[in-house]
């Protein structure tokens, strides 16, 4: 079996029973703010295209679905790998493009085709990526590697029974915007940049540890922001502007010392990996080593040479946006798409709890939830607000793009304040303007409140599925001294002393201590038990 990476969480795998394309991205994504790190449109694209057999897209993110790149490399009769996903968008999305040869798989279903078997693991809840991730799971008989790019299985039991990988791909630099939109001191922002960069080391510690492969590839990010704008948020972040993003040599030194069993391996485009009866062997092709020691070492002054020859792309993004609407427009659009949803929406409309303040330009307006209206804003208290640039809101209404988390936000591109913990429930929506995404969501949120499992961690008896994403937490739960439970997958909290989510509004836990009557549970301002 022979890797060949294209940068971010693109790979070329070659294999005795055909050739497989995953995730080719090359055209900036999200309004422009977004380029793979490192240079990869020198690769041979056509040659990539042409040899491929399959085409495998993990998920509807811009960062791993490419349409440009797909239409103008990707032969249209290429077999199409496809998740297994509760919407049909990223179907829908391929069908436009021209692809019709589509494999349908099935969660845990091995797929043979010749000497190659293959299983793609999706995962659906509302926050995996834009309700939809996956991984993809080859064996060839030389040699079967795991591509778990962006998704967080939680049940490793069921994907590792596809046999342990001899390489293991896998997303280390998980994206996000906060903190770095966040109307915050900078001290504040540089402290939970800090937390967050360590929440997502140690949840790519913990599939590590699991998948126990003896080489691993960190990829699938970290991205290059080349706009002015987010250009200080590349990396750790410098000046007033904090980031998130470690990069792969980063990652891999850190191994090297927590984990030194394993083998990391810097994954970058032109990287080829070669597999064969379990001897792994890991070349260069397209960057010099002297050059990719320098992109490494001298991190800003790449960004830097990069941002300059590439100002072209993003004008050219800009163009491409449509024309602001008049305020009154806007908002009358936006009613007409948004009010039936909501009404459709009671969970998460009693999860938010109150009134949402969207600042869109000229439009000053709000998103009262609870009563699913849409309003402009009269003054009142909000403890959520956004302020959104006309033209990004514009752009989405124009294109019906049903995934404002994933589009706008992912740009980085606005600012954002909140009074008090995050809510889940306000992003969730904004990924779901759609009637078919409202349905499976608000299904999906009722039957995570049955939680009738009860299992012993440590000194404390908890309700074995995590409130947030439902792992279980007689793997993934640590309990500290105070009684704060951990669940390792997304570093969410709760105080078993109470039954509350530390981390966020709702999702109580069930908790008690052998020998105590009474059973913990929080009641949330909007129990969802109850929804």
């Amino acid at each position: 079996m022979r890797i060949t990476g294209l940068g971010h969480a693109g790979m070329f795998i070659e294999t005795t029973g055909g050739n497989v394309l995953c995730d080719p991205w090359v055209k900036p994504a999200f309004f422009g703010s977004w380029f793979p790190f490192p240079d990869n449109r020198g690769l041979d694209w056509e040659r990539f295209g042409r040899e491929a057999d399959f085409l495998y897209v993990s998920h509807r993110h811009r960062d791993h679905f490419d349409p440009w790149l797909l239409e103008t490399y990707v032969r249209k009769d290429i077999e199409v790998l496809l998740p297994d996903y509760p919407t049909d968008d990223l179907e829908q999305d391929l069908r436009k493009l021209g692809y019709h040869n589509i494999t349908y798989t099935q969660a845990g279903e091995v797929i043979e085709r010749g000497p190659l078997k293959i299983m793609v693991t999706p995962l659906r809840a509302p926050s995996d990526g834009p309700i939809g991730d996956s991984s993809l799971s080859l064996d060839d008989g030389t040699a079967s590697i795991l591509n778990q790019n962006d998704s967080h299985p939680l049940d490793l039991e069921a994907l590792l029974s596809f046999g342990k990988p001899d390489a293991y791909f896998t997303q280390f630099s998980g994206a996000i915007w906060w903190p770095m939109v966040y109307d915050l001191p900078l001290e504040a922002k540089q402290n939970f940049a800090h937390l967050k960069r360590e929440a997502q080391h140690k949840r790519a510690m913990f599939y590590i540890d699991k998948v126990d492969a003896p080489h691993v590839f960190p990829m699938a990010g970290p991205p290059m922001f080349l706009r002015d704008d987010v250009f200080d948020s590349n990396g750790l972040g410098r000046g007033e502007s904090v980031g998130i993003f470690t990069d792969q040599v980063e990652f891999i030194a850190r191994m090297k010392q927590e984990v030194p069993k394993y083998d990391g391996h810097v994954f970058i485009p032109g990287t080829v990996v070669t597999i064969v009866d379990g001897e792994v062997g890991v070349e260069q092709t397209f960057y010099a080593q002297d050059e990719i020691d320098r992109m490494f070492a001298d991190k800003w002054g790449y960004l830097e040479e990069q941002r300059a020859s590439r100002q072209q792309e993003i004008r050219d993004e800009e163009a491409s946006r449509a024309a602001v609407l008049e305020p009154a427009v806007m908002l009358e659009k936006l009613k007409e798409w948004w009010e039936p949803l909501l009404r459709r929406a009671r969970i998460m409309r009693n999860g938010v709890g109150g009134p949402v303040r969207y600042t869109i330009g000229e439009l000053d307006m709000v998103v009262d939830f609870p009563k699913a209206k849409l309003r402009e804003y009269a003054g009142e208290e909000c403890s959520f607000w956004f302020r959104i640039p006309a033209d990004l809101v514009s752009t989405n209404i124009a294109d019906g793009e049903i995934d404002w988390s994933n589009s706008i936000f992912l740009s980085m591109q606005f600012q954002t304040a909140r009074i008090g913990k995050f809510n889940e429930f306000i992003y969730t929506f904004m990924k779901c303007l759609s009637r078919d995404r409202i349905e499976y969501t608000e299904n999906w949120y009722a039957e995570q409140s049955d939680q009738t499992e009860d299992a012993q961690i440590g000194d404390w008896v908890v309700q074995r599925r995590c409130p947030h994403l439902r792992a279980d937490l007689t793997k993934t739960g640590k309990i500290d001294e105070d009684g704060v439970l951990t669940c390792s997958l997304h570093d969410w909290k709760w105080d078993l002393n109470t039954g509350k989510c530390i981390t966020s509004f709702g999702h109580p836990i069930r908790a008690s201590r052998p020998g105590d009557d009474l059973t913990l549970a929080a009641t949330a301002p909007a129990d969802l038990s109850e929804a």
